[in-house]
């Protein structure tokens, strides 16, 4: 028999799973912010690297040959503690996400905050001792095996999925992504000062206070939101045969093989717009600090801060564009934003320059947001955590690829073209674009048709 499980308190609605994500979010960006300088550091201190005195900096000089040295190493090590959690977490969030469909949403996002947590407790054995990097891969297993902060993500969407009407729907997904922007934000503005003055350790405390919080606020506040199943099983094969059965047919609400294919269409361009996103915001940070730009910590931290302003102002952005423009079209204007933003950005050799690409990317969340709902959108309310369970294992495999193809694209261009791994992601979007311009073209057609035929 199935009942609804409530926390200890509740009084907080309407406000529900955005807390979850500010907290997750805020130590998320704080981590992948710090993380590639704390491995730029040690891996300039292993290869004799004085990385406080570059005279090749803002200058016409060649580029120290072991600068090039220490960015494709730090590339590398940045690409296998990524690729090492991903994995995992592609092998855990869809058992994770579509058990959440009958043991409830809660108790996962209780789990992967508590991963997420001992993870940074990892970290800071590794930054207190000295210890080899390899460490931060144990650190990566454990939130692996919970299901990282996709889990996290992919849940928090799909609570909003079973609490929200579909004309509301993409406001609440972007309100979701505009926490993230705050977070991102706040992160950015606070690390790279905190940094510059005390060092890595102390913000990685804060890292590791606010993974807790999210475990805490989950369980006193977060109240359920379907019908828990005691009974229900972790692992079982039922979990991956929803997601078959979901994809196979189109979902209980399928009117047939074109409805099937937009799902297939809309999961396949949300895969290819989140890898570009995450592949490039990883190399955002070796992007700055190499020559010529030799950013410190805290123009990194101001730069985070620009990129997550995308974020925090979809919602308006998308509650604006919505009064005149069909979800699909919206999309394609932030995918044109994003291009635009990516083919700048390539071509970047001064501050002013990479702040002006940060601005031309100021609508390039949108596209998410407009595909998550429309995924949603397209399924039964029965089969939403399905959805997201897929999504999430999306999520995790979308930036599994853009990881490991965009840092090995980055150390095998570095020597050539700095600024070529942005330029295929550019080309990469084109993709999406196509695709999601053509579905609507032919959605169009397929409603006159059929009014046509009733008339």
């Amino acid at each position: 028999m199935r009942k609804i499980s409530k926390p200890p308190f509740s009084f907080l609605q309407p406000v529900t799973v955005e807390p979850v994500i500010l907290t997750i979010m805020l130590a998320q960006v704080l981590e992948t912010t710090l993380l590639p300088q704390y491995l730029w550091d040690r891996v300039s201190e292993d290869v004799g690297y004085n990385s406080s005195h570059r005279s090749d900096c803002n200058s016409s000089l060649p580029i120290d040959p072991l600068q090039k040295k220490v960015q494709i190493l730090t590339s590398r090590w940045n690409m296998y503690i990524n690729v090492w959690g991903f994995f995992l977490s592609i092998l855990v969030v869809p058992f994770l996400g579509s058990w959440s469909d009958k043991a409830g949403r809660r108790p996962l996002l209780i789990i992967s905050s508590m991963g997420l947590a001992l993870e940074t407790v990892v970290s800071l054995v590794v930054m207190y001792r000295g210890l080899n990097l390899e460490y931060f891969l144990l650190g990566k297993m454990i939130s692996g095996i919970s299901g990282e902060y996709s889990s996290i993500l992919g849940s928090s969407y799909a609570y909003i999925a079973d609490i929200s009407d579909k004309k509301k729907r993409t406001i609440r997904v972007a309100i979701l992504q505009a926490c993230y922007g705050f977070s991102g934000i706040l992160a950015g503005i606070i690390g790279g000062i905190w940094k510059q003055t005390q060092g890595y350790i102390a913000p990685f405390w804060l890292v590791l206070a606010v993974r807790l919080a999210s475990a805490l606020y989950s369980y006193l506040f977060v109240c359920e939101s379907v019908p828990v199943d005691p009974s229900v099983r972790l692992f079982s094969t039922s979990h991956h045969k929803a997601l078959w059965k979901l994809y196979s047919t189109g979902g209980s609400q399928s009117t047939g093989c074109f409805h099937k294919y937009k799902l297939w269409l809309y999961t396949f361009c949300f895969f290819i717009v989140v890898g570009v996103h995450s592949g490039c915001k990883e190399l955002y940070v070796l992007f700055e600090l190499g020559s010529p730009l030799c950013w410190g910590s805290e123009l990194i931290g101001y730069g985070s801060a620009a990129l997550h302003l995308a974020f925090l102002s979809s919602p308006l952005w998308l509650k604006i564009m919505t009064r005149c423009l069909e979800d699909s079209w919206v999309a394609l204007v932030g995918l044109i934003s994003n291009i635009a933003g990516l083919l700048v950005f390539s071509a970047a050799n001064t501050t002013p320059l990479i702040f002006t690409a940060y601005g031309i990317l100021l609508f390039n969340i949108t596209p998410i947001a407009v595909i998550r709902s429309k995924l949603s959108k397209l399924v039964d309310s029965s089969e939403q955590g399905t959805l997201f369970a897929c999504m999430a294992c999306m999520d995790s495999m979308s930036h599994l690829a853009g990881s490991a193809v965009f840092n090995s694209l980055f150390s095998a261009t570095l020597y050539f073209m700095k600024g070529f791994s942005f330029i295929f992601a550019a080309i990469l979007l084109l993709i999406p674009s196509v695709i999601i311009s053509t579905v609507e073209c032919l959605d169009k057609k397929t409603t006159w048709s059929n009014r046509n035929t009733v008339d």
